[in-house]
Protein backbone atom coordinates (compact mmCIF):
# COMPACT_ATOMS: atom_id res chain seq x y z
CA UNK A 1 0.00 0.00 0.00
CA UNK A 2 0.85 3.51 -0.21
CA UNK A 3 3.42 4.89 2.34
CA UNK A 4 2.22 7.34 5.12
CA UNK A 5 4.65 10.18 6.16
CA UNK A 6 3.55 8.69 9.64
CA UNK A 7 5.36 5.47 9.11
CA UNK A 8 9.08 6.95 7.77
CA UNK A 9 12.03 7.53 10.00
CA UNK A 10 13.54 10.47 9.82
CA UNK A 11 16.88 10.86 8.24
CA UNK A 12 19.43 13.31 8.53
CA UNK A 13 21.98 14.23 5.67
CA UNK A 14 24.86 13.32 8.24
CA UNK A 15 23.16 9.43 8.47
CA UNK A 16 24.21 9.44 4.66
CA UNK A 17 27.44 10.83 4.73
CA UNK A 18 29.61 7.56 5.77
CA UNK A 19 32.07 9.48 7.60
CA UNK A 20 32.73 11.51 10.73
CA UNK A 21 32.27 15.46 10.32
CA UNK A 22 34.60 17.21 9.51
CA UNK A 23 36.15 19.48 12.72
CA UNK A 24 36.50 23.12 12.73
CA UNK A 25 39.79 24.99 13.50
CA UNK A 26 38.80 27.61 16.03
CA UNK A 27 41.53 30.00 14.96
CA UNK A 28 40.70 30.04 11.54
CA UNK A 29 36.84 30.49 12.00
CA UNK A 30 37.54 33.45 14.52
CA UNK A 31 40.23 35.16 11.89
CA UNK A 32 37.95 37.12 9.26
CA UNK A 33 34.69 37.01 11.15
CA UNK A 34 35.50 38.50 15.01
CA UNK A 35 35.04 42.01 15.57
CA UNK A 36 34.77 42.52 11.83
CA UNK A 37 31.47 43.91 9.59
CA UNK A 38 30.89 41.14 7.54
CA UNK A 39 28.56 40.51 4.34
CA UNK A 40 27.02 37.51 3.72
CA UNK A 41 25.53 37.50 -0.17
CA UNK A 42 22.95 35.05 -1.00
CA UNK A 43 21.68 34.79 2.84
CA UNK A 44 18.68 32.88 2.98
CA UNK A 45 20.04 30.17 0.81
CA UNK A 46 21.66 26.81 1.76
CA UNK A 47 25.10 27.49 2.25
CA UNK A 48 24.32 31.51 3.08
CA UNK A 49 22.18 30.64 5.97
CA UNK A 50 24.68 28.54 7.54
CA UNK A 51 27.29 30.78 7.27
CA UNK A 52 25.43 33.30 8.94
CA UNK A 53 24.78 31.12 11.60
CA UNK A 54 27.98 30.23 12.07
CA UNK A 55 29.35 33.73 11.89
CA UNK A 56 26.95 35.14 14.23
CA UNK A 57 28.64 32.33 16.39
CA UNK A 58 31.98 34.14 16.07
CA UNK A 59 30.71 37.76 17.16
CA UNK A 60 30.92 40.24 14.40
CA UNK A 61 31.05 43.64 14.89
CA UNK A 62 28.13 43.88 12.27
CA UNK A 63 26.32 41.35 9.85
CA UNK A 64 24.93 41.97 6.68
CA UNK A 65 22.48 39.50 4.62
CA UNK A 66 21.75 40.48 0.68
CA UNK A 67 19.92 38.55 -0.28
CA UNK A 68 17.40 38.75 -3.79
CA UNK A 69 14.50 36.78 -2.39
CA UNK A 70 11.94 38.50 0.07
CA UNK A 71 10.69 35.66 1.82
CA UNK A 72 14.19 33.98 2.28
CA UNK A 73 15.92 37.06 3.34
CA UNK A 74 12.97 37.75 6.46
CA UNK A 75 13.41 34.05 7.52
CA UNK A 76 16.94 34.86 7.94
CA UNK A 77 16.81 38.04 9.45
CA UNK A 78 14.34 36.81 11.77
CA UNK A 79 16.33 34.00 12.86
CA UNK A 80 19.71 35.74 13.38
CA UNK A 81 17.41 38.32 15.70
CA UNK A 82 16.50 35.23 17.71
CA UNK A 83 19.97 33.52 18.02
CA UNK A 84 20.86 36.78 19.65
CA UNK A 85 18.20 37.27 21.67
CA UNK A 86 18.05 33.67 22.85
CA UNK A 87 21.97 34.57 23.61
CA UNK A 88 22.58 30.74 21.96
CA UNK A 89 26.54 31.80 21.04
CA UNK A 90 28.08 30.38 23.71
CA UNK A 91 31.74 31.01 22.16
CA UNK A 92 30.84 35.16 21.91
CA UNK A 93 32.67 36.75 24.06
CA UNK A 94 30.46 38.04 26.80
CA UNK A 95 31.67 41.43 27.26
CA UNK A 96 30.88 42.08 23.04
CA UNK A 97 28.00 44.53 22.32
CA UNK A 98 25.49 42.46 19.90
CA UNK A 99 26.15 41.98 16.88
CA UNK A 100 24.14 44.75 14.34
CA UNK A 101 22.24 42.70 12.09
CA UNK A 102 21.16 44.51 8.32
CA UNK A 103 19.03 43.16 6.09
CA UNK A 104 19.19 44.59 2.64
CA UNK A 105 16.63 43.25 -0.27
CA UNK A 106 18.59 43.44 -4.16
CA UNK A 107 20.16 41.88 -6.50
CA UNK A 108 23.65 41.37 -6.89
CA UNK A 109 24.00 42.88 -10.33
CA UNK A 110 22.36 46.47 -8.69
CA UNK A 111 25.72 47.97 -8.75
CA UNK A 112 24.65 50.94 -7.23
CA UNK A 113 23.03 48.77 -3.90
CA UNK A 114 26.19 46.55 -3.77
CA UNK A 115 27.88 50.04 -3.65
CA UNK A 116 26.06 51.84 -1.19
CA UNK A 117 25.62 48.91 0.87
CA UNK A 118 29.82 48.40 1.17
CA UNK A 119 30.01 52.07 1.81
CA UNK A 120 27.09 52.40 4.61
CA UNK A 121 28.33 49.34 6.89
CA UNK A 122 32.04 49.32 6.42
CA UNK A 123 32.33 45.79 5.03
CA UNK A 124 35.71 44.19 5.38
CA UNK A 125 34.95 40.61 4.73
CA UNK A 126 32.37 39.10 1.64
CA UNK A 127 31.45 35.56 1.64
CA UNK A 128 29.41 35.86 -1.65
CA UNK A 129 27.30 32.53 -2.06
CA UNK A 130 24.77 34.33 -4.19
CA UNK A 131 24.10 32.39 -7.23
CA UNK A 132 21.51 30.88 -10.08
CA UNK A 133 22.45 27.28 -9.60
CA UNK A 134 19.97 24.63 -10.97
CA UNK A 135 21.83 23.29 -14.01
CA UNK A 136 19.19 22.57 -16.15
CA UNK A 137 17.17 26.07 -15.15
CA UNK A 138 20.17 27.88 -15.97
CA UNK A 139 21.21 26.10 -19.17
CA UNK A 140 18.09 26.99 -20.91
CA UNK A 141 18.48 30.75 -19.42
CA UNK A 142 21.81 31.19 -20.23
CA UNK A 143 21.96 34.76 -20.81
CA UNK A 144 20.02 35.31 -16.65
CA UNK A 145 22.81 32.53 -15.22
CA UNK A 146 25.87 34.52 -16.37
CA UNK A 147 24.57 37.94 -15.41
CA UNK A 148 23.61 36.96 -12.14
CA UNK A 149 26.50 34.42 -11.49
CA UNK A 150 29.30 35.36 -13.41
CA UNK A 151 28.78 39.72 -14.13
CA UNK A 152 27.26 39.51 -10.60
CA UNK A 153 30.67 38.53 -9.06
CA UNK A 154 32.26 41.39 -11.44
CA UNK A 155 30.07 43.82 -10.11
CA UNK A 156 30.60 42.95 -6.53
CA UNK A 157 34.63 42.80 -6.66
CA UNK A 158 34.77 46.03 -8.33
CA UNK A 159 32.70 47.68 -5.69
CA UNK A 160 34.89 45.77 -2.88
CA UNK A 161 37.78 47.04 -4.54
CA UNK A 162 36.35 50.71 -4.59
CA UNK A 163 35.01 50.50 -0.67
CA UNK A 164 37.92 49.29 1.14
CA UNK A 165 36.88 45.31 1.83
CA UNK A 166 39.81 43.53 2.74
CA UNK A 167 38.17 39.70 2.41
CA UNK A 168 36.18 38.53 -0.67
CA UNK A 169 35.73 34.72 -0.52
CA UNK A 170 33.74 33.37 -3.92
CA UNK A 171 31.83 30.10 -2.62
CA UNK A 172 32.30 28.18 -5.94
CA UNK A 173 31.38 24.58 -7.08
CA UNK A 174 33.41 21.35 -8.69
CA UNK A 175 31.07 21.99 -11.54
CA UNK A 176 32.97 24.80 -12.57
CA UNK A 177 35.68 22.10 -13.46
CA UNK A 178 35.79 21.48 -17.25
CA UNK A 179 32.48 22.23 -17.24
CA UNK A 180 29.64 20.81 -19.53
CA UNK A 181 27.02 23.30 -18.50
CA UNK A 182 26.30 26.97 -18.86
CA UNK A 183 25.74 26.73 -15.20
CA UNK A 184 29.28 25.18 -14.35
CA UNK A 185 31.06 28.15 -17.12
CA UNK A 186 29.46 30.81 -15.19
CA UNK A 187 31.13 29.84 -12.11
CA UNK A 188 34.27 28.80 -13.71
CA UNK A 189 33.99 32.56 -15.24
CA UNK A 190 33.12 34.11 -12.29
CA UNK A 191 36.95 32.39 -10.45
CA UNK A 192 38.71 33.36 -13.27
CA UNK A 193 37.41 37.08 -13.01
CA UNK A 194 38.83 36.78 -9.28
CA UNK A 195 41.81 35.43 -10.33
CA UNK A 196 42.64 38.05 -12.90
CA UNK A 197 41.65 40.74 -10.43
CA UNK A 198 43.69 39.30 -7.99
CA UNK A 199 46.91 38.65 -10.43
CA UNK A 200 46.55 42.20 -11.82
CA UNK A 201 46.74 43.70 -8.11
CA UNK A 202 48.92 46.36 -8.35
CA UNK A 203 48.60 47.54 -4.97
CA UNK A 204 44.73 46.55 -4.53
CA UNK A 205 44.00 45.87 -1.09
CA UNK A 206 41.43 43.08 -1.28
CA UNK A 207 42.13 39.51 -1.21
CA UNK A 208 40.15 37.66 -3.43
CA UNK A 209 40.02 34.03 -2.74
CA UNK A 210 37.68 30.80 -3.92
CA UNK A 211 36.44 28.12 -2.08
CA UNK A 212 35.19 24.97 -4.50
CA UNK A 213 33.27 22.30 -3.08
CA UNK A 214 30.83 19.67 -4.55
CA UNK A 215 27.13 19.01 -3.78
CA UNK A 216 26.01 19.63 -0.15
CA UNK A 217 23.66 17.47 1.72
CA UNK A 218 20.35 18.68 2.35
CA UNK A 219 20.67 21.94 0.84
CA UNK A 220 17.13 23.52 -1.11
CA UNK A 221 16.53 21.51 -4.60
CA UNK A 222 19.10 18.46 -3.45
CA UNK A 223 18.69 15.20 -4.58
CA UNK A 224 18.23 14.01 -0.51
CA UNK A 225 15.24 16.45 -0.56
CA UNK A 226 13.88 15.04 -3.99
CA UNK A 227 14.22 11.38 -2.40
CA UNK A 228 12.90 12.25 0.86
CA UNK A 229 9.74 13.18 -1.18
CA UNK A 230 9.69 10.59 -3.27
CA UNK A 231 9.83 7.66 -0.88
CA UNK A 232 6.97 9.71 1.40
CA UNK A 233 4.96 9.64 -1.68
CA UNK A 234 5.09 6.03 -2.26
CA UNK A 235 8.06 6.24 -4.90
CA UNK A 236 9.34 5.99 -7.78
CA UNK A 237 12.39 7.24 -6.81
CA UNK A 238 13.76 8.76 -9.82
CA UNK A 239 17.90 8.79 -10.36
CA UNK A 240 19.64 10.16 -13.99
CA UNK A 241 21.86 7.10 -14.26
CA UNK A 242 23.29 4.21 -12.57
CA UNK A 243 27.10 4.98 -12.74
CA UNK A 244 26.38 8.90 -11.78
CA UNK A 245 29.17 9.51 -9.04
CA UNK A 246 28.61 12.96 -6.85
CA UNK A 247 30.72 14.54 -3.95
CA UNK A 248 28.86 15.38 -0.96
CA UNK A 249 29.30 17.33 2.77
CA UNK A 250 26.87 18.32 5.04
CA UNK A 251 25.83 22.11 4.87
CA UNK A 252 27.69 22.83 8.49
CA UNK A 253 31.03 21.30 7.04
CA UNK A 254 30.94 23.28 3.95
CA UNK A 255 29.83 26.48 5.45
CA UNK A 256 32.86 26.22 8.52
CA UNK A 257 35.19 25.37 5.37
CA UNK A 258 34.05 27.84 3.08
CA UNK A 259 34.87 30.13 6.14
CA UNK A 260 38.28 28.60 7.35
CA UNK A 261 39.78 29.03 3.80
CA UNK A 262 39.12 32.35 3.48
CA UNK A 263 41.09 32.85 6.54
CA UNK A 264 44.35 31.27 4.82
CA UNK A 265 43.89 33.15 1.59
CA UNK A 266 47.09 35.67 0.18
CA UNK A 267 45.19 36.40 -2.69
CA UNK A 268 43.72 34.16 -6.12
CA UNK A 269 44.07 31.39 -4.16
CA UNK A 270 41.64 28.49 -5.38
CA UNK A 271 40.93 25.93 -1.95
CA UNK A 272 39.21 22.92 -2.54
CA UNK A 273 37.91 20.98 0.33
CA UNK A 274 38.33 17.21 0.73
CA UNK A 275 35.08 15.78 -0.25
CA UNK A 276 36.55 12.19 0.67
CA UNK A 277 34.69 9.26 -1.07
CA UNK A 278 32.20 9.85 -4.00
CA UNK A 279 28.82 8.55 -3.35
CA UNK A 280 27.30 6.87 -5.85
CA UNK A 281 23.44 8.29 -6.56
CA UNK A 282 21.88 4.98 -7.20
CA UNK A 283 23.24 3.76 -3.52
CA UNK A 284 22.40 6.93 -1.83
CA UNK A 285 18.71 5.71 -3.21
CA UNK A 286 19.30 2.84 -1.82
CA UNK A 287 20.47 4.01 1.73
CA UNK A 288 17.82 6.37 1.77
CA UNK A 289 14.77 3.56 1.29
CA UNK A 290 16.53 1.35 4.13
CA UNK A 291 17.06 3.79 6.25
CA UNK A 292 13.85 5.03 6.61
CA UNK A 293 12.20 1.72 7.06
CA UNK A 294 11.30 0.65 3.74
CA UNK A 295 12.69 -1.89 1.21
CA UNK A 296 13.67 -1.41 -2.64
CA UNK A 297 11.52 -2.93 -5.04
CA UNK A 298 13.81 -4.70 -8.18
CA UNK A 299 13.70 -7.49 -9.91
CA UNK A 300 15.00 -9.84 -6.74
CA UNK A 301 12.63 -8.24 -4.13
CA UNK A 302 9.22 -7.70 -6.39
CA UNK A 303 7.20 -7.08 -3.17
CA UNK A 304 9.18 -4.03 -1.78
CA UNK A 305 8.16 -0.98 -1.29
CA UNK A 306 9.76 1.57 -3.37
CA UNK A 307 10.68 1.54 -7.19
CA UNK A 308 13.70 2.99 -8.52
CA UNK A 309 13.95 5.05 -11.92
CA UNK A 310 16.90 5.67 -14.36
CA UNK A 311 15.77 8.61 -16.33
CA UNK A 312 18.86 9.43 -17.83
CA UNK A 313 21.47 12.31 -17.32
CA UNK A 314 19.83 16.13 -17.70
CA UNK A 315 20.94 18.66 -19.92
CA UNK A 316 24.68 19.91 -18.92
CA UNK A 317 24.66 17.37 -16.07
CA UNK A 318 28.22 14.63 -16.16
CA UNK A 319 28.42 11.41 -14.42
CA UNK A 320 30.93 12.16 -12.15
CA UNK A 321 32.03 15.50 -11.15
CA UNK A 322 35.98 16.51 -10.53
CA UNK A 323 37.57 19.17 -8.14
CA UNK A 324 40.45 20.18 -9.48
CA UNK A 325 41.80 21.61 -13.24
CA UNK A 326 45.20 20.79 -12.84
CA UNK A 327 46.92 17.98 -10.28
CA UNK A 328 49.27 20.37 -8.91
CA UNK A 329 47.66 20.97 -5.34
CA UNK A 330 49.77 21.39 -1.75
CA UNK A 331 48.07 20.81 1.97
CA UNK A 332 47.45 23.69 4.30
CA UNK A 333 47.03 23.99 7.81
CA UNK A 334 43.64 22.89 7.97
CA UNK A 335 43.71 18.70 7.10
CA UNK A 336 40.40 18.53 5.21
CA UNK A 337 41.70 22.26 3.04
CA UNK A 338 44.04 21.76 -0.23
CA UNK A 339 45.08 24.71 -2.31
CA UNK A 340 45.09 24.30 -6.37
CA UNK A 341 47.43 25.91 -8.31
CA UNK A 342 46.06 26.69 -11.51
CA UNK A 343 46.41 28.60 -14.84
CA UNK A 344 45.15 32.08 -14.63
CA UNK A 345 44.11 33.58 -17.95
CA UNK A 346 45.92 37.48 -18.07
CA UNK A 347 43.34 39.95 -17.37
CA UNK A 348 43.69 42.09 -21.18
CA UNK A 349 42.74 38.92 -22.72
CA UNK A 350 39.93 37.98 -20.11
CA UNK A 351 38.36 41.09 -20.34
CA UNK A 352 37.95 41.16 -24.32
CA UNK A 353 36.40 37.42 -24.02
CA UNK A 354 34.34 39.09 -21.56
CA UNK A 355 33.04 41.83 -23.73
CA UNK A 356 31.94 39.05 -26.69
CA UNK A 357 30.05 37.45 -23.81
CA UNK A 358 27.95 40.88 -23.35
CA UNK A 359 27.61 41.14 -26.68
CA UNK A 360 26.29 37.51 -27.28
CA UNK A 361 23.84 37.85 -24.49
CA UNK A 362 23.01 41.28 -25.29
CA UNK A 363 21.73 39.61 -28.71
CA UNK A 364 20.67 36.58 -27.04
CA UNK A 365 22.83 34.44 -29.56
CA UNK A 366 23.34 31.06 -28.26
CA UNK A 367 25.83 29.84 -30.57
CA UNK A 368 27.97 32.92 -29.92
CA UNK A 369 27.62 32.59 -26.05
CA UNK A 370 28.90 28.82 -25.94
CA UNK A 371 31.53 30.30 -28.69
CA UNK A 372 32.78 32.88 -26.13
CA UNK A 373 32.43 30.66 -23.60
CA UNK A 374 34.44 27.53 -25.02
CA UNK A 375 37.02 30.02 -26.25
CA UNK A 376 37.75 31.29 -22.00
CA UNK A 377 36.56 28.06 -20.20
CA UNK A 378 39.02 24.91 -19.78
CA UNK A 379 37.66 22.40 -20.96
CA UNK A 380 34.19 23.44 -21.63
CA UNK A 381 32.40 20.62 -24.20
CA UNK A 382 28.39 21.84 -24.33
CA UNK A 383 26.31 18.88 -25.18
CA UNK A 384 24.98 20.72 -28.15
CA UNK A 385 22.15 18.19 -28.65
CA UNK A 386 20.35 20.22 -25.84
CA UNK A 387 20.75 23.90 -27.04
CA UNK A 388 17.88 25.71 -27.14
CA UNK A 389 18.10 26.38 -30.79
CA UNK A 390 14.79 28.84 -31.42
CA UNK A 391 14.31 29.85 -27.71
CA UNK A 392 15.08 33.22 -26.05
CA UNK A 393 17.88 32.75 -23.45
CA UNK A 394 16.79 35.01 -21.11
CA UNK A 395 13.39 33.23 -19.63
CA UNK A 396 12.98 34.37 -15.82
CA UNK A 397 15.05 32.06 -13.51
CA UNK A 398 13.79 33.22 -10.11
CA UNK A 399 12.76 30.37 -9.26
CA UNK A 400 16.04 28.50 -9.20
CA UNK A 401 17.78 31.37 -7.17
CA UNK A 402 19.77 29.48 -4.36
CA UNK A 403 21.20 32.47 -1.93
CA UNK A 404 23.83 29.94 -1.53
CA UNK A 405 25.23 28.78 -4.74
CA UNK A 406 24.93 24.85 -4.07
Amino acid sequence: GRVTVSDLRPVEAEDLLGRDPIPPNATLLARNVADKSVMVTGAGGSIGSELVRQILRQGPRRLVLFDVGEGQLYEIEREAQELLRAKRMASMPASSPPPEIVAVLGSIQNSALVRRTLENNTVETIYHAAAYKHVPIVEHNAVAGLRNNTFGTVVLAEAAEAFGVERFVLVSTDKAVRPTSIMGASKRLAEMALQARAANGKGKHVVFTIVRFGNVLDSSGSVVRMFRHQIAAGGPVTVTDPDAFRYFMSIPEAAALVIQAGAMAAGGDVFVLDMHEPVKIDDLAKSMIRLMGLEVRDATHPDGDIAIEYIGLRPGEKLHEELLLGENITPTEHPSIFKSHEPCMPAGELAKVMDALRVAMDAEDVQAIHAALMRAVEGYHPELRHLPQNQPTNGSASASVDRAGH
